[in-house]
């Protein structure tokens, strides 16, 4: 058994990019784990790789800043919404929403959903200058500090922080604000991954460069098109903007990550339909070789390219002669034009696409053709419509979003860029367009896709916008009213009209439900960098936590440790203390925990057939330091029955 007592640093979100790095190139490192460039690049130029001295990128002011804000701790914690969650139709749900601002929370997420997401569909700030967009943080540096942690001058920090701090709506505050949150949203994506960002003029240009810095230049898929259907008149329009875009982008380049949607009539087309004779194309010509008995095919390269102007078959083709013994009969390209012809694919595709063919046979003659698809890709042009009719149906004839986007549009993103299976992340989620588009279509094709929504808690104008306004607090009785609370309250009215729209469908497998988390701040004087429990006993004092205090710690830690935010929890009876174990972490959080309470422990180990830890998490604020040594000094020399190597962790 290999058990370690550890400490862990900050939360935050993962740097596999680094992570990489050190297995590939460990005498890149120093002792202190900082990065050595020189040592990397004389490294690769062993192996004949040259650096370019020129190259095209993109920069701005606060570029710097955002790679920090990119991979710094988070401030928060998770907290669930117990009451919400624990209703009939979400307690078992594997859809999420989440509160909160969304750099946060795909800070949260990027452990547990690491390469787990599908697509993500995000409509961010258009910054148009009247959509309300202005550059919000509550990080507080220094000029200095500034200077070391993102490696700036001082002049170029003391302009950083003048706009970070100033409710800019820049060009470069837009793009401060965009990178980080793209960068952690790369992450999330699985390798054969998708990302729809929709954006009008005002960004587009800017969008597209910094979506080529983060995803690479070579994944762009394609600028979407949306009719918009709006009209514009007056003295001041030269021009009307009635079209709106989406850009798309692929995690890797060439994964199949988009689906041909668009059903054409499924037809076969002969395999020797080609443009031109064998001679332009030797490497075309080869024999396929049929056996009608098990109906196996095999090409194979045999002619001999110096009489392929004989145009004589029998001259150009050799007969292999322990094929035809076995029954199997050659099938070759034949004449056109008085030409020698050629087979439409490789000997190489041929054999990748071995699947899409069939052989014809008519009086002893037989022929190769091959399925044509029976769907079309999609076109990067569309005409949706906006959400205003739809989402005012759902509460009653009130308008309370403006311009949200169609289920109609979302869905065919969603129906192009995911599977029935997939998890869908929208992390600007606002009137949750996303996850009503995931409700119907499941409810429609009987799938299981899940969603993750994130929204920010923004305060509702009650001059701006009074009807939303009204209606959360008069109608959701909630006293400050936010878009989270209108976000919240589509899904449920969605929820209930698929279920009313399908009276006469079993729904009894389709998730309506969802779960609510949301971040809340990390206590006053409390921080993830103690390095043994001493030091931290003057500076936080942990008596004032409350239960809810240590619920939100436990969930910020599994999600941390990869556990998703929907796994289930099992309370651990150990002779009177409980424990909470999830996917085979075991978490020691509260007070009280004893020598006997280890013993059972122990024993549970060894007898319970389903309770198998290989991480054992106990809250450090809450033992004595004798006690955490007897807990590591025990597990490390017990040797279990199921001879599980455990893992001892301390946490402050």
């Amino acid at each position: 058994m290999n058990i370690e007592q550890k400490v862990t640093g900050n939360i935050q979100p993962p740097n596999k990019d680094l992570e990489i790095l050190k297995q590939n190139f460990p005498n890149c490192f120093d002792k202190k784990g900082e990065f050595d460039f020189e040592k990397f690049k004389i490294q690769l130029s062993k192996n004949e790789i040259n650096f370019s001295k020129e190259s095209y990128g993109m920069d701005w002011l606060g570029k710097s800043y955002a790679r920090l804000l990119a991979t710094d701790e988070t401030t928060t914690l998770l907290k669930e919404d117990e009451t919400f969650n624990q209703k009939k139709e979400n307690s078992n749900s594997e859809n999420l929403l989440i509160k909160g601002d969304n750099l946060e929370v795909l800070k949260h997420l990027s452990n547990a959903y690491y390469e787990k997401v599908k697509m993500i569909y995000i409509d961010p700030p258009y910054n148009t200058g009247s959509d309300g967009f202005v550059y919000a943080d509550d990080r507080k540096f220094t000029v200095e500090e500034l200077q070391e942690l993102a490696g700036v001058n001082e002049e170029r920090a003391k302009r950083i922080l003048d706009f970070t701090q100033s409710k800019s709506n820049s060009h470069s505050a837009w793009l401060t604000f965009m990178y980080p949150r793209l960068y952690i949203a790369k992450q999330l994506l699985k390798e054969d991954g998708v990302i729809f960002v929709s954006i009008d003029d005002n960004e587009v240009a800017q969008l597209r460069l910094l979506m080529d810095e983060v995803f690479g230049e070579e994944n762009f898929l394609a600028q979407l098109n949306i009719i918009t259907g709006a009209n514009q008149s007056g003295d001041g329009v030269k021009i009307q903007k009635n079209i709106e875009y989406c850009l798309v982008y692929s995690k890797y380049t060439n994964s199949k990550c988009i689906t041909r949607v668009d059903k054409v009539k499924e037809s076969y087309r002969d395999l020797t339909d080609a443009p031109t004779p064998l001679e332009t194309r030797e490497d075309m010509g080869y024999t396929i070789y049929y056996s009608p008995k098990t109906k196996d095919l095999i090409p194979i390269h045999d002619y001999d390219k110096s009489k392929i102007a004989s145009n004589d078959t029998e001259q150009v083709y050799a007969n292999d002669i322990d094929l035809l013994k076995k029954g199997y009969l050659p099938i070759r390209p034949g004449f056109k034009n008085n030409k020698l012809h050629r087979w439409r694919w490789g000997i190489e595709t041929f054999k990748d696409r071995i699947d899409e063919i069939v052989v014809f046979e008519n009086d002893g003659t037989f022929s190769v053709k091959f399925k044509q698809k029976g769907l079309n890709p999609p076109k990067n042009y569309h005409s949706f419509g906006v959400g205003t009719t739809e989402i005012k149906k759902l509460f009653d004839e009130i308008q309370v979003f403006d311009y949200p986007k169609g289920t109609k549009y979302i869905k065919y993103l969603i129906s192009i860029g995911s599977s029935k299976e997939d998890i869908i992340l929208d992390f600007f989620a606002g009137s949750g367009t996303t996850g009503d588009s995931v409700l119907q279509l499941n409810a429609k094709d009987g799938g299981q896709r899940k969603f993750i929504l994130a929204q920010l808690p923004e305060l509702i104008d009650q001059k701006s916008n009074k009807t939303a306004y009204d209606f959360v607090k008069n109608e959701l009785k909630i006293e400050t009213p936010t878009i989270f609370d209108i976000t919240k309250e589509r899904l449920i009215r969605a929820s209930k009209k698929i279920q009313e729209d399908n009276k006469d469908k079993d729904l009894s497998n389709q998730d309506l439900g969802f779960k609510v988390f949301e971040t809340m701040p990390i206590w006053e004087d409390y921080n993830f960098d103690s390095e043994e429990l001493e030091k931290q006993t003057s500076l936080f004092d942990e008596s004032k936590l409350t239960q809810e205090d240590i619920k939100a710690l436990l969930i910020t830690w599994k999600t941390y440790d990869g556990v998703a935010l929907t796994a289930s929890t099992q309370e651990i009876n150990l002779n009177g203390y409980t424990a909470h174990y999830s996917s085979e972490k075991l978490y020691l959080m509260d007070k009280g925990f004893t020598t006997k309470n280890l013993k059972t422990l122990l024993e549970k180990i060894d007898s319970d057939k389903i309770f198998n830890p290989t991480t054992i998490i106990a809250f450090g604020y809450h033992f004595e330091s004798k006690s955490l040594r007897e807990i590591s000094e025990n597990i490390k020399s017990y040797a279990n029955k199921k001879s599980i190597d455990i893992d001892f962790i301390t946490r402050y």
